[in-house]
């Protein structure tokens, strides 16, 4: 058995190295380089536009608002989305990249996102004009339909289309049960007990701590019944929890950043010195320092906010919007906020604790990049500073597992169909205890393989219809922004389009 598990970790590392290598990393780059082409960048040449209808449509009605019971808001659909994407990520995965990457890490995160905007953008467009109602009346869209549904229609291409989809959907929900549920658990359970239990020796059950089974036992618990609940208390759950956390995490790191402001220019100095390959990273050359700024910092970044993966497309799916281009921009206000705005924070955090040194670009003696981030605010706000990093985490990591449930229920559903989504969904919850007392990484490892083998399929479906997001959002500037009377591309199925015409 131990031989077995020993071939399997090596097989899986090769395909890691595959899934999450540079092959991986080009092809994530190139294709947000292409929708940001083909839309003319649209992030920056309709800033306002986007950013009107997203954070600054707060205040509307419709933002709110739920139309039928088988969507949500689009606020709704954007915090469940974020529930996903902002996870351990933010925080151990960015202190991670700056422990391998050099300070330079952090300008290539941004650029991935700055291009991951737009992939987002143009999987969410997709995930709209293919998406139908379930049997029980319940939206359901995602790479798995514009797979079938959009590359499958070109010539030839039919079984292809068919096969990706399902492909797409296996590893789906491969990694939510790995990724999504089991690894993020785990995490929670280790920063709880290195943050309220270090020291504390107690009774073990099948050779793990009771500590750890209690831990499981409440989040199961928990997440059962919200999970079990559906989507829309998912959703409900989320749009409470979501934007608390977020901004509680982003104001802790302010009151760091200011309480190092006279090393703010030294920090972002060496950000971009780094970036470029500046020798450092312990005396390596560098040609060799910028490959591994590049890699770890795109890598962290796409980890980060899941642009060109095709998860959070199932989700933002569910939204009532009837424009495609709409949910498109909720897309990319999801990668800035995600990475923009959280992971910047957390890079700011590290970078200007003293625990990085800015002249090499490496940490000082004894820095770990598990806790790095921890003992930054403990360093400021002393042990509770530690607490607020674990409860951080928690949240994180528990509304990551929220997230991913609906992903791979949604996933589940195109396979076997809702009532094959409803067995998943329990079988879901109880393996949520098995994250708590999982002591081998294998679970972790092998799940992020199937994260990042989830985008080939999805990359290739979003690159083979690039002329349908340019003709869907050509026709959207042309009715909204120039007010020319055009009729609008809502669907791809005729029945949905004119009930989306009925509800403009």
């Amino acid at each position: 058995m131990e031989k077995f598990l020993t071939n399997l970790a090596d097989l899986n590392d090769k395909v890691n190295s595959f899934a999450w290598g540079w092959f991986a990393i080009i092809m994530l780059l190139g294709t947000g380089l292409i929708c940001t082409v083909i839309t003319k960048c649209f992030q920056i040449s309709h800033f306002s536009h986007w950013w009107k209808n997203t954070i600054g449509s707060m205040l509307r009605k419709d933002t709110h608002k739920k139309k039928d019971k088988g969507s949500v808001s689009q606020f709704q659909a954007l915090c469940t989305a974020l529930a996903a994407t902002i996870g351990t990520g933010n925080i151990a995965g960015v202190a991670a990249a700056i422990c391998v990457g050099g300070p330079g890490a952090v300008f290539w995160m941004w650029i991935a996102a700055f291009l991951g905007m737009m992939t987002n953008y143009s999987e969410n467009i997709l995930g709209i004009y293919y998406r139908r109602k379930n049997k029980d009346g319940e939206w359901s869209g995602g790479p798995m339909y514009y797979l079938t549904d959009g590359l499958g229609k070109y010539k030839g291409f039919k079984h292809i289309g068919k096969v990706l989809a399902i492909v797409f959907a296996c590893f789906a929900i491969l990694a939510s049960f790995g990724i999504g549920n089991m690894g993020q658990i785990n995490k929670i359970t280790l920063n709880i007990e290195s943050a309220f239990f270090n020291g504390v020796t107690a009774p073990s059950f099948l050779g793990t701590s009771v500590v750890n089974w209690v831990i499981g036992a409440v989040l199961m618990l928990i997440g059962g019944f919200i999970i079990i609940g559906g989507l829309q208390r998912i959703a409900s759950f989320a749009e409470r929890i979501v934007p608390f956390m977020a901004i509680f995490y982003v104001i802790g790191a302010l009151i760091i950043m200011f309480v190092h402001i006279s090393s703010i220019g030294a920090m972002f100095g060496s950000i971009f010195k780094f970036a470029f390959g500046a020798k450092a990273l312990a005396g390596g050359i560098a040609g060799e320092a910028l490959k591994i700024a590049i890699k770890n910092g795109c890598k962290r970044g796409i980890f980060s906010n899941e642009a060109g993966l095709g998860s959070s497309v199932m989700v933002h799916s569910n939204s009532n919007v009837t424009e495609p281009v709409k949910q498109g921009m909720w897309g990319i206000f999801e990668v800035f906020a995600d990475t923009m705005i959280v992971c910047t924070m957390t890079a700011v955090v590290v970078l200007s604790s003293g625990l990085i040194d800015l002249t090499t670009g490496v940490p000082v003696e004894g820095v770990n990049d598990a806790t790095l981030v921890a003992t930054a605010f403990g360093n400021v706000f002393g042990k509770p500073g530690e607490w607020f990093i674990a409860v951080a985490v928690l949240l994180f990591a528990f509304t990551t597992v929220m997230g991913w449930s609906h992903y791979g229920s949604k996933a589940v559903e195109y396979l076997f169909g809702t009532r094959g989504a409803k067995v998943y969904r329990v079988i879901f919850v109880v393996m949520i205890i098995s994250g708590a007392v999982m002591t081998s990484s294998l679970a972790w490892d092998m799940s992020d393989t199937f994260n990042g083998l989830m985008m080939i399929p999805n990359l290739v479906g979003v690159l083979a219809l690039t002329p349908l997001v340019i003709k869907i959002t050509k026709n959207y500037v042309e009715r909204n922004i120039k007010g020319k009377d055009v009729k609008p591309m809502l669907s791809a199925i005729p029945e949905v389009q004119e009930e989306m015409e009925k509800n403009m």
